[in-house]
């Protein structure tokens, strides 16, 4: 079974190269994910780039170096790391915060899992998440800079971050806590999306279920509140039971959506690989594991085969269907990225096609995402 994960992990892992990863505006050493497959011109001289797209394109390409550890792909993820800061002209910060934890979470994986280090990068983003805290305003840290929206899919991944990234568990307790405290469900206990002006936003998105998922199994793991592990249990029962029809973790669409079930997935998949065995953690972990494996048996099941190699469906329930250049592409509009007329064009669909194989091979496994494998150092 780990075999076969693996393999159908490395075929994604091949479609997503062959189709989007482009050098940066012809520069040597660098590379990112062309957005959209097929792609227009301007697509691919990386008109349109889509930051937070990109993190996660390194996070799981880190995902395939523990997998399969390759000294060609250590050299792809130097690649991808200066391809971002150069399409980001020479920065690493935006003005969203999400985007920005995004990005914080894949480098710090990159240091510490496979020895590609930006320490220097790393603090300037803790420094945003720190300071950017204001409980004053009803916060958590907002989705974006001069805003009043706070909400899950930022301060999830910037939680996670500072509690793997120098010691700041305080913090992260405190972002956790604040979550669990503003915008926990009381019917279904799923997670809603935010709060703004003291007014819940009551969207239930899946990938704000995965972010507190992998907030709390990092407090779990590494503190010794209980609160924190029995957070993780209420939130795995919820999601199998109000997030995943017959055992599949439900799709959202292309664009920024075709991101949402492989999030969801990447930390359904921490939860196996980073709980202890024994008591509440098993059922916790083994619903988790059933999601998962579930979710990439239908996704691989319903892909198209392009040249050899899956294309997957943004409902990983349903066929795949293949995407035309001359089909609408993804418009972003007020900081969100709405999808293409046909969402299997969006690199994000694909993207998390590849991180649910990851998921899989990770849990069928048993490989801790706090292994290392010997990498290379700037």
């Amino acid at each position: 079974m780990e075999q076969m994960w693996a393999n159908r992990a490395a075929s994604a892992e091949a479609a997503v190269s062959r189709r989007h990863l482009r050098r940066v505006w012809g520069f040597p050493g660098t590379e990112l994910g062309v957005v959209a497959w097929p792609a227009t011109g301007r697509l691919r001289r990386f008109g349109t780039w889509h930051y937070w797209w990109q993190a996660h394109l390194l996070d799981t390409l880190v995902d395939a170096q523990l997998r399969d550890p390759q000294p060609e792909r250590l050299k792809a993820i130097a690649r991808q790391i200066r391809g971002h800061r150069l399409r980001n002209l020479g920065r690493w910060t935006n003005d969203y915060y999400d985007d920005m934890a995004w990005l914080a979470l894949a480098l710090e994986r990159s240091g510490r899992l496979v020895g590609v280090h930006r320490a220097k990068a790393l603090d300037t983003l803790a420094d945003q998440f720190l300071a950017a805290w204001v409980p004053e305003d009803g916060g958590g840290i907002p989705w974006r800079k001069q805003d009043q929206f706070f909400n899950a899919p930022a301060n999830g991944p910037a939680g996670i971050f500072l509690a793997r990234y120098g010691d700041r568990l305080r913090r992260a307790q405190q972002m956790a806590d604040w979550i669990d405290e503003t915008l926990i469900d009381p019917d279904t206990k799923l997670v809603f999306d935010g709060i703004r002006g003291g007014s819940l936003v009551r969207a239930q998105y899946t990938y704000c279920q995965g972010v507190v998922l992998g907030l709390e199994t990092e407090l779990a793991v590494r503190t010794a509140d209980d609160r924190h592990r029995q957070r993780v249990h209420r939130l795995v029962s919820a999601v199998a039971e109000h997030m995943a029809p017959a055992g599949v973790i439900r799709g959202a669409g292309g664009g920024d959506g075709g991101l949402f079930n492989g999030i969801l997935a990447r930390y359904l998949a921490l939860v196996v690989t980073e709980l202890p065995p024994g008591g509440a953690d098993d059922d916790a972990r083994e619903t988790a594991r059933s999601l998962v494996t579930a979710s990439a048996r239908a996704a691989w099941d319903n892909r198209q085969t392009v040249d050899g190699t899956p294309l997957f469906g943004a409902f990983w329930d349903r066929p795949a269907e293949l995407p035309t250049a001359a089909a609408q592409e993804a418009q972003s509009i007020d900081g969100a990225v709405h999808s293409s007329s046909i969402p299997e064009r969006d690199l994000s669909v694909q993207l998390s096609g590849w991180m649910v194989l990851e998921a899989a091979h990770a849990v069928a496994d048993g490989t801790s995402g706090r292994s290392v494998t010997a990498g290379e150092r700037d």
